[in-house]
């Protein structure tokens, strides 16, 4: 990896540490971090440790988690307009833990945590599903995608809107909430749940970095290469439709940062993966918690769901790059 690359992935880390330590206190209370070691106010402290700090920490997780499946997503499609939420899977995933909302089923203690996540997995997984059986046909085309996108994305949101007008009032509110995106609910419990997700997932991926990396060459000249294409295929969609799983069902619908970050990356980091996966983390992490830090802060002591401001952000971003890709193929 060259070393231009290592000392821009090393900075972006800087600048999120950083970030993150300023972001602890920021919001409708000032916190300041100095909370944590002094004993002059233990009841802004317990706010500090068990509200403040776990929302910026799964800012950062689920930020990563949405910019690192975006990543894949454009490395297996081999194009820089594939996201989650465009493509449909993000949808997927909303409409599975929309489900389990309305039709609660009482399970243990320990799996009524993971249980959205299960939810949310497999309605990523579904839609994963029917959009790569797709690009693998010979007639399959960008357009094409995005309409299979369009199509799932109407559908779930029909579906969505069926479990609304039958759910009651608590669970509306929260099927309103969670379909704009909000890192409100942060928890030490659902961090641990989310973080013990993706950790593995991020390893696993980043140990396919360089099989990655030889499926920008196409599949026969990976294969000639000695790479099990549909194997590391399959395996990349799973931890893809995994990281979208967790963090639909943790902070509802946050579009436009796999689509953003990923893009980003490439253009600063070039086409290697090896360093495109680490950055798209580090990017990911530190966009979603501007966006929150934002978000608890602009309009305070209310608060602005954070899935409105990455949209903000991302549908003129989406615009500019169709707009650039048209300009290149006209």
């Amino acid at each position: 990896m060259p070393r231009r690359i290592g000392y821009s992935l090393w900075g972006l880390a800087m600048a999120l540490a950083v970030m993150t330590l300023l972001a602890t206190g920021f919001g409708a209370l000032r916190l300041p971090v100095t909370l944590l070691w002094s004993n002059s106010d233990e009841a802004l402290r317990q706010i500090w440790l068990t509200i403040r700090l776990p929302r910026v920490l799964l800012a950062l997780v689920i930020g990563g988690s949405l910019a690192l499946a975006g990543c894949v997503m454009q490395g297996l499609f081999r194009n820089p307009l594939a996201d989650p939420g465009l493509l449909g899977i993000s949808s997927g995933a909303a409409c599975a833990v929309a489900l389990w909302v309305v039709l609660p089923i009482t399970l243990p203690a320990l799996l009524m945590l993971y249980a959205p996540m299960l939810a949310a997995f497999l309605g990523a997984l579904a839609a994963t599903i029917v959009i790569f059986l797709l690009s693998q046909q010979r007639e399959s085309s960008l357009s094409r995608l995005l309409l299979v996108g369009i199509a799932i994305n109407a559908l779930c949101g029909a579906a969505v809107g069926v479990l609304s007008w039958v759910s009651n009032d608590a669970q509306l509110r929260q099927l309103s909430l969670w379909g704009m995106g909000s890192l409100g609910q942060a928890q030490w419990s659902t961090l641990l749940a989310v973080t013990s997700l993706m950790i593995p997932t991020v390893l696993v991926i980043w140990r396919l970095a360089s099989a990655l990396n030889l499926l920008q060459l196409g599949e026969e000249e990976a294969h000639y290469l000695g790479i099990d294409v549909r194997l590391v295929q399959r395996v990349l969609l799973l931890c893809s439709a995994l990281l979208v799983a967790a963090a639909v069902a943790i902070s509802g619908v946050i579009g436009f940062i796999g689509l953003v970050v990923a893009h980003l990356m490439r253009m600063w980091l070039g086409s290697d993966h090896r360093a495109v996966i680490p950055g798209s983390v580090l990017a990911g992490a530190f966009l979603l918690l501007i966006a929150d830090t934002a978000a608890r802060t602009l309009v305070a002591p209310a608060e602005m769901p954070v899935g409105l401001l990455t949209s903000i952000l991302g549908a003129p971003w989406f615009l500019w790059l169709i707009f650039r890709r048209g300009g290149q193929h006209g």
